[in-house]
């Protein structure tokens, strides 16, 4: 497996987390389906948090996952951060980690963005978002960055986190704008209904839901858990039906 493939393959799980949305009344049926130990924990705050993955290109392991979630309450901000790392043979075709961070605000049980990095070796997103002004200027791979900026719209980290807030209140929109390097793109969501999965954690009820760009045939799906606050345990991509990619749980702090 070349360096240059390895790669594509991280950088394919680390896309926008992305779910389908259902109607503000599917979503409210899929909650109240949940026993009442589930949701017991739930709030509209989200909590820190640190997650370990393993990485899974098809049937073979490349590497691992991180998820760290801080909070500044001083600053009421909080600072998210995605690191993929190669492990074995593979790091040594392909030793720099995937890293994204995000810096937001939540505002009204919504996220608003601040700025987001990523860095994968050489290659660099740098993108500040300006509310006041209107707009989000950085660079993306030594390209310029200017976009106008419209309510809702989130970068690739920060709308992993909307969606967890989202799903708790049961109002996860249909569509998202996400601030993806130079563009903002548009994603459609479908709600797939719950499953119970077997984790390292234990057995886990969640919540399955699914998201693509329109007249795309990739489709990213995620298992959010309710007993954890929605934090993914599970995701998957696949094209043309057939898996490409996954993430599953290890580890969870909080």
């Amino acid at each position: 497996m070349s360096a240059r493939r390895l790669a594509t393959g991280l950088l394919a799980i680390a896309r926008p987390l992305t779910i389908a949305g259902p109607l503000a009344a599917a979503a409210q049926l899929v909650a109240a389906a949940w026993p009442a130990d589930a949701r017991a924990d739930e709030t509209h705050a989200i909590a820190p948090f640190s997650a370990h993955y393993s990485a899974d290109w098809k049937s073979l392991n490349v590497g691992t996952s991180d998820l760290d979630l801080k909070q500044d309450p001083a600053a009421g901000t909080y600072e998210y951060t995605w690191r993929i790392t190669a492990r074995g043979v593979f790091r040594i075709v392909y030793n720099d980690d995937v890293v994204q961070k995000s810096w937001f605000s939540v505002n009204g049980d919504h996220v608003r963005p601040e700025k987001y990095r990523a860095e994968q070796g050489d290659s660099k997103v740098s993108i500040d978002f300006d509310w006041s002004g209107g707009r989000a200027r950085g660079e993306s791979e030594k390209k310029p960055v200017d976009l106008k900026l419209t309510e809702g719209i989130q970068d690739v980290m920060s709308i992993q986190i909307e969606v967890m807030l989202d799903l708790k209140n049961g109002d996860l929109p249909k569509t998202f704008k996400i601030v993806d390097k130079d563009e903002i793109k548009d994603f459609l969501y479908t709600l797939e209904g719950p499953a119970r999965v077997h984790t390292p954690l234990g057995e886990l009820d969640t919540v399955v839901v699914a998201s693509q760009r329109a007249g795309n045939n990739r489709v990213l799906r995620m298992w959010f858990a309710p007993s954890l606050g929605y934090i993914p345990v599970q995701a998957e991509r696949s094209r043309d039906g057939k898996l490409e990619f996954a993430m599953r749980i290890k580890t969870l702090k909080r």
